[in-house]
């Protein structure tokens, strides 16, 4: 029996790892912040863009973790990195299925393709890990830029999250709900980008990408993240009921906790599971929110 369980929880191990070192769970987090933004507003969030997102999402994330460059890295003690140069093939596989079937959902949804407003988003995503320059005996991309990483992952993921919701239902994104909705996401993913940049504080030094934790040290760049944290809460969109508030309080919260305790020696699952795993607890809230409004109203 013991053989038996031991088998059964590597087995789950594995298919873990799996899920979450192939962006898979990001990819979930991405799709349920959209989600989130489409229930704000009660309104149903179309399936094929849901799908384009997941997918988009899937396929930037695992080509950037396949890029040569990037491979030829070495993968010291990092679970996570060894496991991506272990599964290079299959995660070649993933992007390029997830690569293809992104394209051809934005090709074929008229409301997609006939804005630029994607484009721009993909390529700045691209460009984000692409080489572009080789100075000082490396490769340099627009993520090596100093103290510039955290701030595109920001703009990006809250565009990707909130505006683009806001141009499929013919908002103007100069709506202040639309504004405020944006930079209290922005905020939100800001907050968790600088965990990332302390997990990497050691690798970020040694390559001389200048970020916060070393150029102002950790415990400067956490306090940036809990503000950044507690400017969001304050930033209540017109027409917020109390009790969505209430609610979407948790994962402010849970961000907080997983920024206090963040720590580089934390295990990858802290980083993978957690720190991720904090923006599909605020779609559940936000999912939680919103029915309980619905049975109020019934």
């Amino acid at each position: 029996m013991g053989t038996a369980f031991h088998a059964f929880k590597t087995g789950l191990l594995r298919l873990l790892d799996a899920i979450l070192y192939s962006s898979t769970w990001l990819s979930l987090a991405a799709l349920g912040l959209m989600w989130a933004t489409f229930l704000f507003w009660r309104v149903h969030i179309p399936l094929r863009l849901g799908a384009l997102i997941f997918t988009a999402t899937l396929f930037l994330y695992n080509l950037d973790s396949v890029l040569p460059y990037k491979q030829g890295q070495q993968p010291g003690l990092s679970k996570r990195k060894q496991w991506m140069q272990t599964h290079r093939r299959e995660l070649l596989v993933v992007a390029a299925v997830a690569g293809g079937a992104a394209g051809v959902l934005f090709l074929t949804d008229a409301r997609l393709s006939l804005t630029l407003f994607l484009v721009h988003l993909g390529g700045i995503s691209v460009l984000y890990s692409m080489p572009l320059v080789r100075r000082g005996g490396r490769w340099w991309a627009l993520r090596d830029l100093p103290l510039l990483k955290v701030f595109l992952i920001g703009y990006v993921w809250a565009a990707v999250t909130v505006w683009i919701p806001a141009l499929y239902l013919g908002r103007e994104l100069t709506e202040p709900v639309v504004l405020l909705l944006f930079l209290r996401r922005f905020l939100f993913i800001l907050a968790l980008a600088f965990v990332f940049d302390i997990r990497d504080y050691t690798k970020d030094r040694l390559t001389d990408t200048r970020t916060f934790p070393g150029v102002f040290g950790i415990g400067v760049t956490k306090g940036i993240a809990l503000a950044s944290l507690v400017v969001a809460a304050l930033l209540v969109p017109p027409g917020a009921p109390a009790h969505h508030e209430l609610a979407l309080a948790a994962p402010l919260l849970l961000a907080a906790g997983v920024i206090w305790f963040a720590e580089e020696t934390r295990p990858d699952y802290y980083f993978a599971l957690l720190t991720d795993g904090v923006m599909l607890v605020l779609f559940l809230a936000v999912w939680w929110a919103t029915q309980g409004q619905a049975v109020l109203l019934s």
